[in-house]
């Protein structure tokens, strides 16, 4: 029989994550986490990433949980619980496992109207996998065995455990402090689609004129890119992303479509996977963001789609599939190319190089010399220079609006991996700041996180925590004192001639900046921008960059619907 060994809750619970190979944790204090605090400063190694604001505590977990491929550990006290729902939210959606632990007071205090009493396992469990609570020392082991094993298994999501302060002074005598150490990453496990499925897909993929591979982010996920790079090579098939899933393959490869879609997707490869006879969905959830609301493929009666998920509701579910393959991408590619070298023996494919097909769209744009609005410069230019100094062992952040669509069709990944970070699940303003610090916690290399003047407004208290965190991030603003996409959507879509809810006030930028300690510079020429990049990458510490940029109404980017719209108006674009 185990040993017994007497531990409070405190105690409990941090020595089940280290058990789980957790070093970090991202939260901040209240007073229903006190208790814990005290023996984590006493006994334990994990490092609290101390944030100014809950939202950014989640949202730089989920983050790190991206780049590290293991599950995030995020804390909130009762106060704050509802202020982590947003990186929940997207970590939800973008299956990102995350463990959060929220504080509370004792159970059915709330119903005594106790402050900061709510039901708070009724308000996560519809965002995450399992929601739970603590009721006794004893049934701590467990649940974190199982909060693990559920967050890292099938389709990883959060799972969020509330603790009542009582619990981390409680003692018990526990005699399984043991943790599973596979659902210490994730995938847990590598569940292979149905064999004969798979045989028919490689029928469906041989006998396709021109087909296609599309890739979510659950290639990433999956750790798939070389299994999917092997199979797209075998079988000489271009593969395209989603703006999630960018960076899958190496973007320079002579098979690689890029990023297609409505976010990021440039008009040759938009159109290669309209014109493709056959496309192979591999952990896509097909979402509107990535099909241009689900126009991309043109009638879905007239091709073939196969689909691999590990997310069964996922298969098929905007387009019907002639083979639906349930099952992790990774290992069931891996046998799908194990099928095809022993029973295709000697197979030989017609040659496929997009190179030149990239290098002539990609100069088209960086070569249009769209005139800029006066006193803005061209995000084109931006994100020119910044993919041909990026270091290969950065991470770019960005998030919805100008300052994501841009990167997201121009920066070439030449190393496959998780390296371009959004939040193109949810979409919600305030991301691309917090997940720079999450992934800052993750990697070595220099961060680089584009930001909006839009979304800087809800994070700027972080930058603080940025400072003192002393890590290598490169905060670069494209400032148009606007919210420019809900700008650019109704003045393009719905003939509005000046919209009234989108427009602010100028804030000078620098200066707050300065005022957190960081090094800043204004970028107000072309010639200046990769001097001034340069100078901040190579600064090992806390940098800011303002460049101002046109609204998304005045130059028109990578979005196809609203391309069409500006072609017919005579309006500058890039697409």
């Amino acid at each position: 029989m185990a040993e017994l060994i007497r531990m409070n809750g405190a105690q409990a619970l941090l020595r089940m994550l280290e058990l789980h190979d957790v070093t970090h944790v991202f939260g901040l204090p209240g007073e229903t986490t006190i208790g814990w605090y005290k023996e984590w400063r006493a006994n334990s190694d994990i490092e609290f990433v101390l944030t100014r604001d809950e939202r950014t505590a989640s949202y730089a977990a989920e983050a790190y949980a991206k780049i590290t491929g293991k599950p995030a550990v995020l804390e909130a006290p009762s106060p704050g619980v509802t202020h982590c729902s947003p990186g929940i939210t997207e970590a939800f959606l973008s299956s990102v496992p995350v463990i959060f632990f929220s504080s509370d007071i004792p159970i059915n205090q709330d119903k005594r109207h106790g402050l900061t009493g709510v039901d708070q396992t009724a308000l996560y469990d519809s965002i995450c996998k399992e929601s739970f609570t603590v009721t006794n020392v004893r049934e701590i082991p467990f649940l974190l065995r199982r909060a693990f094993r559920v967050a890292t298994s099938g389709r990883p999501a959060p799972v969020h455990i509330r603790i009542p302060i009582n619990i981390f002074g409680e003692e018990a005598d526990l005699n399984d402090l043991y943790a599973e150490p596979e659902y210490a990453a994730y995938p847990a496990h590598r569940p292979v689609a149905d064999h004969c499925k798979l045989r028919g897909a490689i029928d469906a993929l041989l006998s396709a004129k021109q087909p296609a591979i599309v890739c979510g982010q659950g290639g990433l996920i999956s750790k798939a890119g070389d299994v999917i790079l092997e199979l797209a090579e075998l079988l000489q098939i271009p593969v395209g992303t989603t703006t999630p899933g960018k960076g899958t393959i190496p973007e320079n490869h002579p098979l690689a479509l890029r990023v297609v879609g409505a976010r990021g997707g440039m008009e040759y490869s938009n159109q290669y996977v309209h014109d493709a006879d056959l496309i192979f969905f591999i952990g896509s959830n097909t979402d509107s963001a990535a099909t241009d609301h689900w126009k991309l493929y043109g009638d879905p009666q007239n091709k073939t789609f196969l689909h691999l998920d590990i997310a069964e509701a996922h298969i098929g579910n905007n387009f019907p599939v002639k083979i639906g393959l349930a099952g992790d991408a990774r290992a069931s590619l891996a046998y799908m190319l194990e099928i095809l070298k022993s029973e295709h023996p000697g197979l030989t494919r017609p040659r496929i190089d997009l190179t030149q097909t990239k290098r002539t769209a990609l100069d088209k744009v960086f070569n249009a010399n769209i005139p800029m609005p006066e006193g803005t410069i061209s995000p084109v230019k931006l994100s020119q220079v910044l993919d041909r100094i990026m270091p290969a062992d950065a991470i770019v952040t960005s998030e919805p609006g100008v300052s994501a669509i841009y990167p997201s069709a121009l920066l070439t990944f030449r190393e496959a991996g998780r390296r371009y970070i959004t939040n193109y699940s949810m979409g919600a303003l305030g991301y691309a700041i917090p997940a720079g610090l999450g992934a800052s916690y993750a990697t070595e290399g220099p961060i680089i996180s584009l930001t909006g003047d839009g979304s800087i407004g809800f994070v700027l208290g972080d930058m603080e925590t940025i400072k003192r965190s002393g890590k290598n991030v490169t905060i670069i603003l494209n400032r148009n004192d606007s919210f420019g996409w809900i700008r650019g959507e109704a003045i393009l879509l719905d003939d509005v001639d000046a919209p009234w809810t989108t427009d602010f006030g100028a804030v000078d930028y620098l200066k707050v900046a300065e005022g957190f300690g960081f090094e800043t510079a204004r970028i107000t020429s072309e010639d200046e921008i990769e001097p001034i990049l340069t100078q901040a990458i190579s600064n090992p510490g806390a940098n800011f960059i303002e460049i101002m940029v046109p609204t998304q109404d005045k130059v028109i980017p990578f979005v196809p619907n609203w391309v069409r719209v500006a072609r017919t108006k005579n309006l500058p674009h890039f697409y």
